[in-house]
């Protein structure tokens, strides 16, 4: 293996999309380096100390979040002179990330309070109440047109349809979750997931329209759902829970495909091969040199 020299590093650092380039925060400041040469691409200084940073999708911009301040300032590749700088007020920015087209920066405020869709095209910005959590509860579709936001009012749960385009509400509609986990659209865009706290077993099939498709609920007593997934293709929602059970589910039924147990003990194939690599001080072996007469005689010429 080949190594570079030691870059410094203070902060975050994360590969772009197109993995044509590595953002580098060092305190205050932002550096982009190529991959291949790892030469500065450009250099940034933003008002405080990095926390954050997300590429948008496209390579050309990428946010830095100051959660100190709290503020977000992005930047532009491809325009080293623009600049974006997003301030919440008292309210303050929990978390940040970018929207499918590149174009716009939801920012969630502290405590939930709301969530803003900030657009670097006409510097509008809309609003979405009460969203449930600050760095999870969003899902866009893979087509990027939509996306579905968790809210919670009323002591009791939502999910908020919008559009990508316009940023308008399509539709609000009430599930049936006590703590609404987290959530995720399928890959082919017709279903929505969503699972409950691990209090409560609970994993909701919803259309895009607000009907519940199905229900699944694998026992009642003990902890629940640990993590969901879908599969790429989008026939396959795996839930794993927490009796160490991963049972995967069918999407034209919703039965229960297989299940795999988590064994507690892992035993690897007695063919494999396991390698460690020993950092070991250099040692010489002085013992085959010798000096010539000439340099024990002192001969300077």
């Amino acid at each position: 293996m080949e190594f570079t020299e030691a870059y410094k590093q203070t902060g975050p650092c994360c590969f772009s999309p197109n993995a044509r380039y590595i953002a580098v925060a060092v305190d205050y400041r932002l550096m982009i380096r190529d991959t291949l040469s790892f030469k500065v691409v450009q250099l940034f200084s933003c008002l405080d100390k990095i926390s954050y940073i997300e590429w948008a999708l496209d390579s050309e911009y990428i946010l830095c979040g100051l959660y100190k301040r709290p503020m977000i300032q992005a930047w532009s590749l491809t325009q080293p002179e623009w600049t974006c700088k997003i301030d919440e007020g008292p309210a303050g920015i929990a978390y940040a990330r970018w929207s499918p087209d590149s174009r716009h920066i939801l920012t969630t405020s502290e405590f939930q309070l709301r969530l803003t869709v900030w657009s670097l095209v006409n510097t509008a910005c809309v609003h979405v109440q009460w969203p449930k959590h600050g760095s999870k509860g969003v899902s866009f579709t893979k087509d990027g047109k939509f996306a579905a936001i968790c809210t919670r009012r009323d002591c009791k749960d939502y999910i908020n349809l919008l559009s990508c385009h316009s940023w308008e509400i399509m539709g609000v509609f009430a599930v049936d979750t006590l703590d609404m986990t987290d959530i995720q659209w399928s890959p082919d865009d017709s279903a929505i997931v969503i699972w409950d706290s691990p209090l409560e077993y609970k994993v909701l099939i919803y259309s895009p329209d607000g009907r519940c498709l199905f229900k699944y609920q694998a026992y009642e007593s003990g902890l629940g759902v640990k993590s969901v997934s879908w599969s790429p293709c989008g026939q396959f929602l795996a839930v794993g829970s927490y009796d160490q059970m991963l049972r995967v589910l069918n999407h034209l039924t919703w039965k229960t495909f297989a299940e795999f147990m988590h064994l507690s003990t892992v035993r690897a194939p007695c063919c494999a091969a396991v390698f460690k690599e020993v950092d070991e001080p250099l040692q010489l072996d002085m013992s085959g040199l010798c000096l010539d007469d000439d340099f024990m005689g002192g001969s300077v010429y």
